[in-house]
């Protein structure tokens, strides 16, 4: 028999001994969920005309941590943006309701989908204006991807604001991770549209523009539209929320957030990038020698341990469920392992199916808490060969000096950041971020 079967039985074993002597085992995790008293009754057309979930649950997007920055166009406020709270989800879907939000300062525009067009063109054979109608009509698929804003988990130095909270103890999964979020998405491949407007081969580009207030495009490599980019005009089942695009979003599986461009109105084919403002300055990477790179589209394997997380509090000693999720933008999580110890020793941790690509793949591991102190983590393998890095090794690769003393004087961080995420675990049950604080 093997360790993990060994150690599933075990747990299977003592759950229901104690299940048996009415031994009243808390929750794991206690969300700490507030109760809205004196609820009203509800009408019977807000449960049947579209469905509303019960009162009792109270999950929501956060912006960053309720703080919010000043659009400099009308001095509006403006969030830097809207996290899913993975602590109080479950499986690998999210709810559209959660999925997380990124503008860049602009509110959603009121498309009438009856009037909209996307517009083909540039080195194209037949150049074309397609309606929606048009859209419907080619053949569809449903595909689960997640999309990860760049700045997810991105920590920067003290007074750089959002990221240094992220780098602090009391910093929740949701203000960590929640820039990442992983739907069913519908619509039709590029790879159709290519066949049908007779792509020319000089083409080695294609740019992808929104029709929001500020037109926000994004220059995306040839490869990726004959690979696996989607038109897509459903999520989850049903027509993309405002907020995600309605009616049309590009999906580019892996790639960064950025260039999932929303409300999607061109597509222009050329043979060299656009150089728009959110590929040569908003969305590029310094190094140690002052310079910066641009262009960088898949994200690398992440995971992250989502219960127990940040601000969470165990119940006791005994047995608690360890969960969460990893996900890699180049392809299938094949492996997930877990420390429970602060990185000195590793477990496999199971995998559920089923296991998309580029999609969330939710993983367990069964653990009995002695009471002591002690620092969860997690890492992912992926299907390409790709381990998820420590700091250390992040710092080796990029020629950095991330650590708490780095950023406390002031120094500049990085985004892409898909680290290894420690939780501890204090003996009186209470969690916290321990993100340069393992030790």
């Amino acid at each position: 028999m093997s360790s993990k079967e060994s150690s599933r039985r075990q747990f299977i074993k003592t759950s229901a001994a104690l299940a048996s002597v009415g031994a009243g085992i808390s929750l794991p995790v206690s969300a700490q969920i507030p109760r809205p008293p004196g609820l009203p009754p509800l009408r019977p057309d807000e449960h049947y005309d579209y469905g509303i979930r019960s009162p009792y649950v109270t999950s929501k997007r956060i912006g960053t941590n309720g703080q919010r920055g000043s659009d400099p166009r009308d001095g509006r406020p403006r969030d830097y943006g809207f996290r899913t709270p993975h602590h109080e989800l479950f499986g690998t879907i999210t709810p559209s309701s959660l999925h997380f939000i990124i503008n860049h300062a602009y509110d959603p525009p009121n498309i009438n989908p009856a009037e909209h067009k996307l517009m083909i063109h540039g080195l194209v054979e037949n150049p074309v204006m397609l309606s929606m109608d048009d859209l419907y009509r080619l053949p569809a698929v449903s595909k689960v991807h997640f999309i990860e804003c760049s700045g997810n988990s991105n920590v920067t130095g003290k007074g750089f604001h959002p990221g240094w909270l992220r780098t602090q103890p009391e910093a929740t999964v949701q203000d960590t991770h929640g820039l990442a979020s992983c739907s069913e998405w519908t619509g039709v491949m590029m790879s159709t549209i290519l066949e049908h407007v007779g792509v020319k081969k000089e083409a080695t580009w294609f740019i992808a523009e929104g029709a929001e207030t500020g037109h926000h495009a994004k220059s995306i490599p040839m490869w990726k539209a004959t690979d696996d980019a989607m038109i897509a005009y459903a999520q989850n089942g049903e027509p993309i929320r405002p907020e995600q695009g309605y009616p049309l979003r590009l999906v580019a599986p892996g790639f960064e957030g950025v260039n999932n461009v929303k409300w999607l109105r061109r597509i222009k084919f050329t043979n060299q990038p656009q150089l728009a403002k959110r590929e040569t300055s908003n969305y590029t990477s310094e190094r140690s020698d002052g310079t910066f790179r641009w262009f960088e589209f898949e994200n690398g394997t992440k995971s992250v341990i989502s219960r127990p997380s940040g601000q969470m509090k165990l119940a006791g000693p005994g047995y608690h469920d360890i969960t969460g999720i990893a996900y890699s933008g180049r392809g299938k999580i094949v492996r997930v392992e877990v420390s429970t110890n602060g990185g000195r020793n590793w477990q496999d941790a199971e995998i559920q199916g089923p296991v998309h690509s580029k999609a969330f793949t939710r993983f367990r591991l069964p653990w009995f808490w002695q009471g002591d102190e002690t620092v969860l983590m997690s890492r992912s393998y992926d299907d390409k060969g790709d381990r998820q890095p420590s700091v250390a090794e992040i710092n080796e690769e990029l020629g950095l000096k991330l650590s708490h003393e780095w950023l406390e004087a002031g120094n500049p961080g990085t985004s892409h950041f898909n680290g290894i995420q420690p939780w501890r675990v204090k003996r009186n049950g209470e969690v916290e971020n321990a993100l340069f604080f393992n030790v």
